[in-house]
């Protein structure tokens, strides 16, 4: 059903869904709050000075007034002070901004619960603007888990709770039929879908939460890995109709690199070459850590298929990666006197460019093509495509990987993912897909210097950052959020780099985030990549977005809210040239906890390791906060959190597969459609 047919949902607050990609009720149901507010047991003043993670959360205190309130402030600003103890008489305050009428509330000897975000100022533990409760009230909510979901412009939390709740009451007199067949959900303990939807927005219970993401974590997985079970099984079928030729002037040009390959790439190399000269159509994926050298593994596939007369073509995620990628080939190409042509194809160029692109692709005249998703249009014909690659492929869906192969006669298909997941996971993941690794770093590579630090670091990161710009280098900065927000207190690029201006006004400085059109980012970037800007604030966006090799520092701000495994995505924009680089981790919080966890990467280079960490530190009952392993968007489940249950989906998947691959039987014909919808609406969507 249409978002506008609920009440109150008119063009524009439809206009801002959209920004959520939010279109129907469907959507609007499966828009997952991203935490909970859980109204929990009132602290004391004791527990906060043994819980340092404490300070700068949301916790409730039981306070009785021990002074008259003070109000003081000019006339547009009032400010109310009370002074309270908890039952242990250790001393707390409140304050109220503009809430003079409060005053009369605050008789000495009166009992009242504070509920907001308490601080410690240098004296004594406080609250700004708190909510204010009865003993009675506060009883009342205790124990309840109120949803907070991911918000835009123009769409509140209140807003969102409201419609999702009238949503789920209407559903409850035509419920969705259950789908998962019995044997399996009696099997794996799941929740009966309903339930699930139910309890995922508004659990009565802690218990109740962790029943219905585990049951939708579950059907998430399992639909994935039956729609791709599908897609494995029709290319294991496919004949090798290619004549490739293993070539000398192949082995000539590895032994003629300027740098000597790891045995973990000559490996890849050697697997590669077996796919596309043996009997199938190849479908594999190389899986190396960031800065590994996952590019030259593609690159020599690509010259050997041009030298047998074949075309090959790589797709990569932005436009400044393709005109980089392009001038590199290009160079390799000449200095090893190959008689190769190479063609450019991004979205950026001129219509006339763009034809004339495509008659040399069609003619076969071009037969190594480096672009963006313009590889894929519809317009644009190969004439004997015989390798399609995509690099840095989880950003790029199945089904966009599915239509890049359909550009040809069953072409060999390589895809690349720097995303460290452990091969277990991998391989059910890539279900569709065998796999390399490459687990080694290039000889002679510097390893990135990583620190920790909070706040009180401050003025030695902006001279840090002042000093390597100096030096010739360029630096990143990381924020978690595009502008202010009401929900996080993060910092953001628009107002971060305004400051950082101010504090280094020598510096050439500018910031991206994704809300930005595609031409300005592509143009921040590539001025990036030609050292016309010095640091660039920027979301995690530039993740995967240009290989700048003078970029020596990551600054990471607000550390503490992003998953292990994207920290240390992010790190790899820096160690790519021949000077030091470094990595810091700016925390916001003083904790043993968050610390510890940071400290994962301090210690660490090697993703896979982290990775491996992370789960076990966070262990898979942690689901709150910022998404860990945002490469991978399902909905609610999280690769690393959930292993456990992604591997029961892949075993009870496989089973259905094995006794029904068509799911003809009248047990599977609900899971069928489901199955056929996903494919339709989400397969398209996840970037695996």
């Amino acid at each position: 059903m249409d978002i506008k047919a609920l009440k109150g949902v008119g063009e524009k607050t439809a206009s801002y869904f959209s920004q959520l990609n939010i279109y129907t009720t469907e959507d609007l149901l499966k828009h997952y709050p991203r935490k909970y507010d859980i109204y929990e047991e009132p602290v004391r003043v004791a527990d906060l000075e043994a819980d340092e993670d404490l300070e700068g959360s949301v916790v409730a205190m039981e306070g009785v007034v021990i002074k008259s309130p003070d109000i003081y402030g000019n006339g547009k600003l009032k400010i109310l002070s009370v002074n309270l103890k908890d039952e242990n008489g250790d001393a707390f305050k409140v304050t109220f901004f503009n809430m003079p009428f409060l005053k009369n509330n605050f008789k000495l000897g009166a009992r009242y619960i504070f509920r907001g975000i308490i601080n410690k100022t240098r004296y004594k533990w406080t609250f700004e603007q708190p909510k204010l409760f009865t003993r009675a009230a506060y009883k009342e909510l205790e124990g309840s888990m109120m949803p907070i979901y991911p918000l835009t412009k123009g769409i509140t939390n209140n807003m969102l709770t409201k419609l999702v709740s009238g949503l789920l009451k209407e559903y409850e007199e035509k419920l969705e039929p259950e789908y998962i067949p019995l044997w399996v959900r009696e099997k794996y303990e799941l929740a009966e879908h309903n339930f699930a939807m139910e309890n995922i927005h508004f659990p009565k219970e802690f218990d109740d939460y962790i029943n219905a993401r585990h049951r939708l974590s579950f059907e998430e997985f399992f639909l994935f890995i039956l729609a791709t079970l599908s897609l494995k099984s029709s290319k294991e079928t496919n004949p090798n109709i290619y004549e490739i030729n293993r070539l000398e002037k192949i082995d000539e040009f590895i032994e003629g690199l300027p740098f000597k390959l790891t045995n973990a790439q000559l490996k890849t190399v050697e697997e590669v070459r077996a796919d596309y000269t043996g009997p199938k159509i190849m479908s594999r994926l190389i899986q190396g850590d960031v800065g590994s050298g996952k590019t030259i593994v593609a690159i020599i596939a690509l010259l050997e298929i041009a030298l047998n007369n074949y075309q090959g073509a790589m797709m990569v995620p932005t436009e400044v990666l393709a005109i980089q990628q392009f001038e590199s080939l290009k160079d390799l190409i000449e200095k090893n006197g190959l008689d190769i042509k190479i063609e450019l194809l991004v979205g950026s160029m001129t219509a006339k460019e763009k034809r004339l692109a495509y008659q040399r692709i069609q003619s076969g005249e071009a037969q190594i093509i480096i672009g963006t998703h313009a590889l894929i249009q519809e317009k644009l014909e190969y004439k004997d495509l015989a390798l399609v690659i995509t690099d840095e492929q989880h950003r790029f869906g199945v089904a966009q990987r599915e239509s890049f192969s359909n550009k040809g006669r069953r072409p060999h298909i390589l895809v690349m993912s720097a995303t460290p997941i452990p091969r277990t996971l991998a391989i059910i993941l890539y279900g569709d897909l065998d796999i390399s690794v490459i687990d080694e770093l290039p000889k002679g590579r510097l390893p990135i210097k990583n620190a920790v630090v909070d706040e009180s670091y401050r003025d030695n990161a902006d001279k840090f950052l002042d000093r390597e710009v100096k030096a010739g280098h360029q630096c990143y900065v990381i924020c978690p959020m595009v502008e202010e927000s009401e929900n996080f207190t993060g910092a953001n690029v628009i107002d971060y780099s305004k400051e950082l201006s101010k504090r280094l006004p020598d510096c050439r400085i500018e910031y991206l985030h994704g809300k930005l059109k595609p031409a300005k980012k592509e143009e921040i970037m590539r001025r990036f990549s030609k050292h016309e800007i010095d640091i660039l604030v920027s979301t995690t966006v530039i993740e995967v977005g240009v290989n700048v090799p003078n970029a020596t520092v990551m600054l990471i701000e607000n550390s503490e809210m992003f998953g292990l495994a994207g920290l240390h995505q992010l790190r790899g924009r820096v160690g790519r040239g021949d000077a030091q680089s470094y990595c810091i981790f700016m925390t916001g919080k003083k904790s043993e906890k968050i610390k510890k966890r940071l400290d994962i990467l301090k210690n660490s280079n090697d993703g896979f390791e982290i990775a491996r960490k992370d789960l076990e530190l966070r262990g898979p009952g942690d689901f709150f906060g910022v998404r860990q392993s945002g490469d991978f968007n399902f909905g609610i489940a999280d690769i690393f959190a959930d292993a456990q249950t992604l591997k029961e989906a892949s075993d009870a998947a496989k089973l259905i597969y094995d006794a029904d691959n068509n799911l003809e039987s009248d047990e599977n014909a609900l899971l069928k459609e489901k199955v056929i919808e996903y494919r339709g609406k989400v397969l398209d969507k996840i970037n695996i």
